[in-house]
């Protein structure tokens, strides 16, 4: 047999192959790799092959990728044993005041993966990094490593944090139909709407808050509707009696009590925020939009109605004493378009209450009758496409609220209730290509 693996021994590889043998390379690494995505297809393993076979197609492969990047990266689960990573394909897909996202392709398995950029100050731990190691959930964007890279200036450090890709948002997907001048098929609202509130309950029940849900946020597979909750750079673990900043979240989804100075609330602001997500998207707009926490304090108070004192009090006690025109709730019905179900405008009045501890929690959310059809066995996507596991449950979820659980999982799901591992995308593969 040929061997293979010598040739990847020097940089010289162009000056001692001659170029039909490159093609020949190139041709074979191109059949045996259409050979192992039909095998990964069909389930198998990549661990069934030899090691040192697939190091050469390893080797082969980065010949071919391009300009290949190689940092010392810890696993963003279990025990820190940093290992080589390797990733090419590198392009930037967003940038912000919180740094820049880029997207790449690992080459041990040739997943899409995004890494997220930020300046990392020395003087304290990076609270997004603290908080997604300890998170394990198929609706939460999966941490795969982090590792730290040196800046243009003198002692700048940033952090990187290498993520799940997923392609789309929920944002993007609701603007497609808005722009097509149709409202987004049910079907979806409900799938996307239940697992934003399943990621809610196992982040809340860790006591995390996130403080920045908003469709820009939440990512989905447009294939198979997995939807993942991501940007954890706003969250915080809330610990009763310590103080927070009020001005968090992002505009037309903050919370009453955020608009009002709270410091002390709770993770019931992700409430508020997750029901004006799906109001927006029953609305094909925004529910509560404003230039300033003022403007946006007149929207809601034009369709919850005036606060009561008894309200302003749960909401920030320092308020009781202010003076509101007094106007009267606008009936939910017309708050929405004729043809949206009565369940889900019901949904949306129990999530955007002005009193915090009256919304809902999320796995009520969960278990109400909006979400009715997605727990009948027959249900699908409007492709035809089987749905998303939804009921898949682990004993830690179960566990937050027990009296919810026969309501929760369909008795055709019952044998899907096991611990919840990640959602696996369709382009996601066993092999190294």
């Amino acid at each position: 047999m040929f061997p293979f693996s010598r040739l990847f021994l020097k940089p010289v590889f162009c000056n001692i192959v001659s170029a039909n043998v490159l093609v020949s390379l190139k041709v074979v690494y191109l059949i045996l790799k259409t050979i192992f995505l039909y095998l990964d297809s069909q389930n198998c393993k990549r661990n069934q092959f030899p090691s040192s076979f697939l190091h050469v197609l390893k080797k082969i492969r980065i010949f071919y990728s391009g300009k290949v990047t190689t940092v010392v990266a810890t696993p963003g689960q279990g025990p820190d044993r940093p290992q080589e990573v390797s990733y090419t394909d590198i392009k930037v897909i967003g940038n912000g005041s919180f740094g820049v996202v880029y997207q790449a392709r690992l080459i041990d398995t040739q997943e899409m993966v995004a890494i997220k950029k930020v300046l990392q100050d020395k003087r304290f731990k990076n609270r997004e990094l603290q908080i997604m190691r300890k998170l394990d959930h198929c609706n939460i964007v999966r941490l795969r490593y982090f590792f730290y890279s040196n800046g243009e200036k003198k002692d700048e450090v940033y952090l990187n944090l290498v993520l799940d890709f997923v392609p789309e948002t929920v944002y993007r997907v609701a603007r497609h139909f808005n722009k097509a001048k149709t409202t987004i098929p049910i079907i979806y609202v409900k799938v996307y709407m239940y697992q934003l509130f399943r990621s809610l309950a196992y982040i809340h029940s860790q006591g995390v808050c996130h403080r920045d849900i908003k469709p820009q946020n939440l990512l989905v597979d447009p294939e198979t509707a997995i939807l993942k909750l991501c940007d954890f750079g706003s969250a915080k673990q809330l610990v009763r009696g310590e103080p927070n900043v009020s001005y968090i979240c992002s505009r037309y989804y903050r919370a009453p009590e955020l608009i009002f100075g709270a410091t002390d609330y709770t993770s019931n602001i992700d409430i508020w925020s997750a029901g004006c997500v799906l109001a927006e998207l029953l609305l094909g707009q925004p529910i509560f939009p404003g230039d300033s926490g003022v403007d946006q304090l007149v929207e809601i108070i034009k369709v919850l109605g005036t606060p009561t004192r008894e309200q302003i009090r749960e909401m920030n006690p320092n308020y009781t004493e202010f003076k509101f025109p007094q106007i009267k709730a606008h009936p939910w019905t017309k708050v929405f378009k004729p043809r949206t179900p009565p369940e889900a405008i019901a949904l949306c009045s129990r999530l955007l209450e002005y009193t915090p501890v009256t919304r809902l929690s999320p796995l009520e959310a969960c278990a109400h009758a909006f979400f009715d059809e997605l727990r009948q066995p027959n249900t699908r996507l409007p492709s035809g496409r089987e749905l998303p596991h939804l009921f898949n449950f682990s004993s830690f979820e179960l566990s937050i609220q027990p009296p919810l659980n026969s309501a929760l999982i369909p008795p055709h799901a019952r044998a899907q209730t096991s611990p919840a591992s990640h959602g696996t995308f369709h382009n996601q593969s066993y092999f190294c290509w």
